[in-house]
């Protein structure tokens, strides 16, 4: 085989530029600790790499969502808290409206101490997350969810929906709860009915809110759920008589409705109850109330079917009951006494409102806590995972690097030892 100087020259650099690639590739390896620089180099691992770096980064995403919405929940959270507390304060200040030792202008105090109150509740419901978006007013989180006053009355103007965050793979968490569900539907009366004094009434009677021992007699099919109890004077004795207010028919005599004397006689402070007794035609609605007090010929009690009444009305109520002229003093002040009833009841079903609202936030919160720690740990897995794919081996990549730079230095002296022979040497 003839060997031309042409091919000497060849030969050497293409062995030159070989090994130099070579090391150059194991310098680059070293200096990034990455094994896999190109998928060349493995196309396995590179294939699986690939996709278990997707993977991570949809799992710092969800880390990414869990993290707001804890933020999220912890500020309806601290917003519910802060209603809760008002509800509690106004709760105590109407029973100390309620107190007989209070005068007019005692009231009137306290009305205008209510009045901050509401403006207090309006302030929280209209809450903000920091960026702009309102807390209570479901997927209209860019405009003002309540708006109204005491005597304009509250609207609410956002929806009913719950905006969600995806927390993980097949989770989506509600972040954000409807003020309509908080604050605007809050049920009214015992839940089953609400009792309510007619306006007309003169005498001290008062109403508790009802008590029900067979809800399902309530609902029975051919209960109007519009009834009043009504009472007048006959010889010096109380009567009243219990009458369907949708037929006006009286259901202790089975007749239309007539005047005093009713059927039964009134014991103050005695349960009166909503089923026949004795001769009477029959009837059970399941239910009784106590009513005590004197009332007046012609006065009459409400017992309605229960619907919701807002927080915000509830609370007005209260104030304008307040503030309104009084048309008795003291002990015998039955439209103090009522107004205060009702709205007691009221506070009551609207903080079970917050606090079921509170519960299902807490309960959200530890759903994303759990969710967090097994992100970690999926993060850890991932890292463990792709170390093991890419990760270079150092104590073997140093070796082969001085190999390479060693062969590369045997080529390139060979090179010129090889290069340097020629017959001109020996002439």
């Amino acid at each position: 085989m003839r060997i031309s100087t042409s091919m000497i020259y060849n030969l050497g650099i293409n062995a030159m530029q070989s090994k130099s690639a070579e090391l150059l590739h194991t310098q680059q390896q070293a200096a990034s600790g990455r094994r896999v620089l190109t998928p060349s180099d493995d196309p396995v691992a590179a294939s699986q790499a690939l996709e278990v770096s997707q993977a991570s980064a949809i799992n710092a995403q969800y880390a990414i969502n869990q993290q707001n919405a804890t933020e999220n929940l912890a500020l309806t959270e601290q917003q519910l808290g802060a209603a809760a507390d008002v509800i509690q304060y106004v709760r105590t200040l109407a029973i100390q409206a309620g107190s007989p030792t209070l005068n007019a202008a005692d009231r009137r105090a306290v009305a205008t101490d209510l009045r901050g109150r509401f403006d207090e509740l309006m302030g929280i419901a209209n809450a903000t997350d920091g960026r702009g978006n309102y807390l209570f007013g479901g997927y209209s989180s860019t405009g003002v969810p309540f708006s109204g006053s005491v005597e304009a009355g509250v609207l609410y103007n956002g929806d009913d929906g719950r905006r969600e965050l995806q927390v993980a793979p097949s989770r989506s968490l509600p972040v954000s709860s409807a003020g309509s569900d908080i604050f605007m539907r809050v049920a009214n009366g015992n839940g089953l009915f609400a009792t309510s004094a007619a306006n007309t009434n003169t005498g001290s009677a008062i109403i508790d809110a009802g008590s029900v021992s067979n809800a399902n007699a309530w609902r029975a099919t051919g209960n109007s759920g519009n009834y009043s109890i009504r009472f007048g004077q006959s010889g010096g004795t109380t009567t009243y008589d219990i009458v369907d207010n949708a037929s006006g028919t009286s259901l202790l005599t089975g007749n239309p409705a007539a005047a005093a004397p009713y059927p039964r006689t009134y014991t103050p402070g005695a349960a009166i109850p909503l089923s026949s007794q004795g001769t009477e035609p029959p009837f059970d609605l399941g239910a009784s109330v106590i009513i005590s007090g004197a009332p007046a010929s012609g006065d009459r009690f409400q017992l309605q079917d229960g619907s919701s009444q807002s927080l915000f009305a509830t609370l007005g109520n209260l104030i304008t009951a307040l503030e309104a002229p009084q048309t008795t003093v003291g002990a015998a002040n039955p439209q103090i006494m009522n107004s205060v009833g009702a709205a007691l009841t009221g506070f009551d079903h609207a903080l079970e409102n917050v606090n079921r609202t509170r519960a299902g936030i807490g309960a959200a919160s530890n759903e994303v806590d759990a969710l967090a720690n097994l992100n970690s740990d999926l993060s850890i897995q991932y890292s463990g995972t792709l170390s093991r794919l890419q990760d270079l081996d150092y104590a073997s990549a140093l070796s082969t690097l001085t190999q390479q730079q060693t062969v590369l230095e045997a080529a390139q002296k060979s090179f010129a030892k090889v290069s340097s022979l020629s017959l001109f040497s020996f002439l």
